[in-house]
C-alpha cells in the first residue's frame, strides 16, 4: 500500500490525464500519453546532473569519429541509459512557439539512448506526438510533469535556506508510483486487463507458494526469477520483494535476477520501463519481446523460481504455423522423448495454448539437484480446462501424464470465483517442482480454496472478491501441513490416470443371393466393369440358393472356390463389391473371421485369449487361432483407472464381459490418459429437505389452489344464478 507522499504523487500524475487530455483522449486511451510521459520525466531528472559530462563526452566522441558510443555515454551519464541531445525537458518548456517546441521535443526523444528509444517505440509513444501538437498539449504536458508541487526526482528539493521542500524519490519509490498508476490504468481498462495483469493478492499467494516451503533452504546465493507471460511485470517485482523478505527473516543475503517474455509491445515496454525507474537498467537486459511459444527468448537457459499467468482460451495458431505446422515442429520443449515414444507429443489444440506456457517453464528446470538443493520450483494459473481437457493421447493430456508421471505436481488450488479482473470462471494455481520433499513423493495435493476470501467494497471489473492476508495464510497453512481434511484431499499420482480402452464386437454378415440383390450387383458390376464378378455371384448363387446365408465366412469359402475353379482373381476390390452389395448386418448371423493362425504366431499375442480377441478353435482337426473382424458400428472405449484392481481384464471381466459375451479388447488401440476432477472430489450435494417440510409446502400449495378454484368457481355459479334470475323476471 501506498504511504501518503506516494499516494499524492500518483494522485497528482492521475489528474494530469483529466486536467489537459479530457476531449481529446477517450478515457481508455490516456495511459498511451501519461505512462510514457512518467518514463521520459523520471529518466529526465535523473540525467539531469550529468547531462553537461554526457555532451561534453559526445562532442569528444563526435570529434574522434567514435562509431559506437554507448558504452562511453553511459559511463558518462553514470546511469545504464543517457541522453544525448542538447535538451532537457526544463529547457524545452520554454520555447514559445508550438512548432520549435514539437521539432525540438521529437530531438530531444531522439537523443535518449537505445534502451530507452525501444521503451517508447513499444509504447508508441511518437504515434501520439502529431496529436498533441495539433491540440497545443505537448508545452501543456511538460509543464505538468515539471510542476513545483511534485518532486520525481532522485534529489530532494530545497528551499532557499537549504531545508528540504520536497524530498527526493528514490528508484523504490518512484517503481511503486508507475506499479500504482499501470494498476489503476488497468483497472480502468478492465476488459483488457486479465490479459497481463493478475491482481496482486493471487500473485502474493503465487509467490508464498514456491517460497515458503523452502525458506530454510535459501542460501547466501544468486537466484533467478522467471515469467514467460510477463505481461507488465508485476508478478516478478512481487516475487522478488517476497523471496529477498524471506531470505532476510533468515538471515541470508541473496542476489536476484529477474527474467521476462512478453508479446504485447506495450506490457513490454511497460516492464522495461519499470526497471529502469527503479535503478535497474542491467536487469531490464534480461526481457525479451516476442511469443514465448514460437520464439523462446532464453534457449537452453535454466532458473529457480518460476511463475505465470498465461493467457487461456486464447488461440496460439499464428505462432503454431511460424513454427511448421503440427506435423514439421521439432521443438525439444515440445516433442520429448517420454513413456518409450522419441516422439511424444506434448502439443495442444491450437485453439488454447496455455499448457504450453507450462510445459516451456518445465523444460527450464535446474537438473543439477545437487547445487539446487530444491531443484526449480513454479506455479502457474490456469482455467478448468488445463484439467480435463484432451482425450488419452493428445496433447493436454499427453501433459498431464508426463508432469504427474515425472512426480512434478505438488497441489492445485482451486481458487474463489471472481478473482480476475475480465473473467469469472475458475481459476487453479498449479504448484510443480522436480525435486519433491520426500513426504510429498509420489502424491499430489487437492485444495478446495473457493470459499476463503473476502468480498471488495467495490466490484473491479468482474473481480469482486479477493484475497486477504488471513486467507492467504490459511491456503498457505494448509498446503505445508499436507493433511486430509474437508478442503483439502491428498491422492496417488495414479489416481488421475486410466487405460482407454478400446472394445470390439464381431462383426456379423449374412449373405443375401436374393433376385434383387443379385441385380444390383450386376448393375453395380457393369458401371465398373467387373463382368466377371456378376457371373461369379450368380453361379454361386445358383449353387447355394438366395439365402440368407448366417455364415459369410462359410459363403466366401464358396466365393473362392468358385473363382479358383474359374480362374476369377478375387481381388481386395471384388470382395469389397461382394460384401456391398450381397451381405447385411445381422446380429443372428456367425461372426466373421478375418484371420487364423497357429497357436504361438500371428498379430499380437499368439496364444488364445478372448480377452484380446484370439480365440481356440478347431479346424479340420488342427487347433488353430482365430480373429475375427470388429463391426466398427458397434466399436466403444471405456475409462479404465490405473488403480483399478485385477487390471485391465479385471474391469473387462466385470464391466463388459456380463453385457457383451462376444466383445474384447484391441489391445493395440489402449492408450494412457491422466485428467483431474475437482467436482469428482469436492462436490457436496445441497441438503434434502425434509419429509415435513416437504409436506407442509403441498398442505400450503393445495389451500391456495383451493383458494383459487373456490374463487373462481364461486363467481362462474354467482354470474350464472344472477342471470337466471334476471331472465325469470323478464
Amino acid at each position: 500500500m501506498l504511504n501518503g507522499q506516494l499516494n499524492w504523487i500518483a494522485n497528482f500524475i492521475w489528474g494530469i490525464a483529466d486536467d489537459v487530455l479530457r476531449d481529446i483522449y477517450v478515457r481508455g486511451k490516456y495511459r498511451d500519453v501519461i505512462l510514457p510521459m512518467v518514463v521520459i520525466r523520471r529518466l529526465d531528472a535523473v540525467l539531469e546532473p550529468t547531462k553537461p559530462a554526457v555532451l561534453s563526452m559526445k562532442a569528444t566522441l563526435d570529434k574522434a569519429k567514435v562509431a559506437n558510443q554507448d558504452a562511453a555515454l553511459k559511463q558518462a551519464a553514470g546511469q545504464a541509459f543517457y541522453n544525448a541531445s542538447p535538451f532537457t525537458l526544463r529547457e524545452l518548456k520554454n520555447r514559445s512557439k508550438a512548432s520549435q517546441l514539437k521539432a525540438d521535443f521529437e530531438a530531444y526523444l531522439d537523443g535518449f539512448s537505445d534502451n530507452v528509444k525501444e521503451i517508447l517505440a513499444k509504447f508508441k509513444f511518437h504515434n501520439q506526438i502529431p496529436t498533441l501538437h495539433e491540440h497545443d498539449l505537448i508545452g501543456a504536458l511538460i509543464e505538468k510533469f515539471l510542476d513545483r508541487s511534485i518532486n520525481l526526482s532522485p534529489f530532494p528539493v530545497k528551499n532557499d535556506d537549504g531545508s528540504i521542500k520536497l524530498p527526493a524519490l528514490d528508484n523504490h519509490a518512484m517503481g511503486t508510483v508507475f506499479e500504482e498508476l499501470i494498476r489503476r490504468f488497468n483497472e480502468e481498462n478492465n476488459e483488457e486487463a486479465g490479459e497481463h495483469f493478475t491482481p496482486r493478492d493471487v500473485v502474493a499467494l503465487m509467490a508464498d507458494l514456491i517460497f515458503v516451503p523452502i525458506a530454510k533452504q535459501i542460501k547466501d546465493a544468486t537466484y533467478t526469477v522467471y515469467d514467460g507471460a510477463c505481461g507488465t511485470g508485476g508478478m516478478l517485482t512481487v516475487a522478488e520483494d517476497r523471496l529477498r523478505a524471506i531470505a532476510t527473516e533468515n538471515g541470508k543475503s541473496v542476489e536476484i535476477h529477474l527474467y521476462g517474455q512478453e508479446i504485447n509491445p506495450e506490457t513490454y515496454a511497460i516492464t522495461k520501463a519499470d526497471l529502469l525507474l527503479k535503478g535497474e537498467g542491467q536487469e531490464a537486459e534480461n526481457f525479451r519481446h516476442g511469443s514465448t511459444l514460437s520464439s523462446d527468448g532464453f534457449p537452453g537457459m535454466e532458473f529457480n523460481f518460476m511463475l505465470s499467468n498465461p493467457p487461456y482460451g486464447k488461440s496460439w495458431k499464428t505462432e503454431l504455423e511460424k513454427m511448421g505446422g503440427k506435423d514439421a515442429i521439432k521443438d525439444p520443449r515440445f516433442i520429448i522423448d517420454h513413456a518409450g515414444d522419441p516422439e511424444y507429443s506434448l502439443l495442444t489444440r491450437s485453439s488454447d495454448g496455455q499448457l504450453l506456457f507450462l510445459v516451456n517453464k518445465l523444460a527450464k528446470m535446474k537438473q543439477d539437484v545437487k547445487t539446487y538443493p530444491f531443484g526449480s520450483r513454479i506455479a502457474e494459473v490456469h482455467n478448468g480446462s488445463s484439467l480435463f481437457t484432451g482425450d488419452a493421447g493428445q496433447g493436454e493430456s499427453n501433459i498431464r501424464r508426463w508432469i504427474i508421471e515425472n512426480d512434478w505436481l505438488e497441489a492445485i488450488i482451486a481458487l474463489p470465483l471472481n478473482m480476475f479482473y475480465n473473467t469469472g470462471i475458475a481459476t487453479y494455481i498449479w504448484v510443480l517442482t522436480n525435486k519433491k520433499p520426500k513426504h510429498r513423493a509420489g502424491k499430489v495435493q487437492l485444495i478446495d480454496a473457493t470459499a476463503w476470501s473476502k468480498p471488495l467494497r467495490k466490484n473491479l471489473g468482474k473481480k469482486n472478491c479477493e484475497l486477504s492476508p488471513e486467507d492467504i495464510q490459511r491456503i498457505m497453512d494448509t498446503f505445508v501441513d499436507f493433511k486430509e481434511t474437508p478442503e483439502s484431499k491428498v491422492f496417488p499420482n495414479e489416481s488421475f490416470g486410466y487405460w482407454k480402452i478400446t472394445v470390439e464386437r464381431p462383426l456379423r454378415l449374412a449373405a443375401d443371393l436374393s433376385p434383387k440383390r443379385l441385380a444390383a450387383l450386376r448393375a453395380a458390376c457393369k458401371e465398373a466393369k467387373e463382368e466377371p464378378l456378376a457371373n461369379l455371384a450368380d453361379r454361386v448363387a445358383e449353387r447355394i440358393g438366395p439365402g440368407p446365408h448366417m455364415d459369410a465366412n462359410a459363403f466366401f469359402a464358396v466365393v473362392e472356390a468358385d473363382a479358383e475353379e474359374h480362374h476369377v482373381n478375387t481381388t481386395a476390390k471384388r470382395l469389397k463389391m461382394l460384401r456391398e452389395h450381397l451381405c447385411t448386418r445381422d446380429e443372428r448371423a456367425e461372426r466373421v473371421i478375418a484371420r487364423t493362425h497357429k497357436p504361438g504366431k500371428g498379430k499380437g499375442k499368439g496364444d488364445a485369449d478372448p480377452v484380446h480377441g484370439l480365440y481356440a478353435a478347431t479346424i479340420d482337426g488342427k487347433t488353430v487361432v482365430i480373429e475375427y473382424e470388429p463391426d466398427t458400428d458397434l466399436r466403444d472405449t471405456e475409462q479404465v483407472p490405473l488403480l483399478e484392481p485385477g487390471g485391465i481384464n479385471a474391469f473387462f471381466t466385470r464391466e463388459v464381459a456380463p453385457h457383451a459375451p462376444d466383445a474384447w479388447i484391441d489391445p493395440g488401440a489402449t492408450k494412457i490418459g491422466y485428467e483431474i476432477s475437482f467436482t469428482r472430489y469436492f462436490y457436496k450435494p445441497p441438503a434434502l429437505r425434509t419429509l415435513d417440510e416437504i409436506r407442509a409446502d403441498i398442505i400450503a400449495l393445495e389451500k391456495e389452489t383451493e383458494g383459487l378454484l373456490g374463487e373462481i368457481i364461486g363467481t362462474t355459479v354467482g354470474s350464472g344464478r344472477h342471470a337466471a334470475a334476471s331472465g325469470g323476471r323478464k
